[in-house]
């Protein structure tokens, strides 16, 4: 008598582990982006970004000698998302907050931030539903 139940719960069991195993599964093949540092993070800093549609920031420490920093970022291509970078100076003031918008004029950005507290500052590079691929970069200003 205890084998037929023991055969229904096995069966039981490995269904739900095979059902659960396909549901709980992250997909994989969703949108992504990708923001990379090519240096720094002493010195001038830059570095690429790409995106398939998807969200995602990164923050870079960076060591700023000087009040202000030179900046410059690029949409080489992109349909769609925005691109966006915050700068903030060694006391945590924002010296920076400028977006670039995916398919539209102007695709680049450039110029002198605001007046700062040198040490160490703070990067931020945010990619909104992003599809398509850029580049920035920053130096010590003067």
């Amino acid at each position: 008598m205890k084998t037929p139940n023991f055969k229904l719960l096995t069966i039981l069991t490995a269904f739900t582990i095979f059902i659960g195993t396909f549901t709980s599964c992250s997909d994989d093949d969703g949108p992504t982006v990708n923001i990379t540092v090519n240096e720094g993070p002493n010195g001038d800093i830059g570095g690429d970004f790409t995106g398939d549609g998807g969200n995602g920031s990164r923050t870079i420490n960076w060591t700023n000698g000087l009040t202000t920093a030179d900046y410059n970022a690029d949409i080489t291509s992109a349909s769609s998302g925005t691109f966006q970078i915050v700068i903030s100076d060694a006391s945590g003031n924002v010296v920076l907050d400028r977006t670039i918008n995916g398919g539209t004029e102007p695709d680049t950005i450039g110029g002198v931030t605001a007046t700062g507290e040198p040490g160490n500052w703070t990067v931020t590079i945010i990619l909104e539903a992003f599809d398509g691929n850029g580049s920035y970069s920053l130096s010590a200003g003067n």
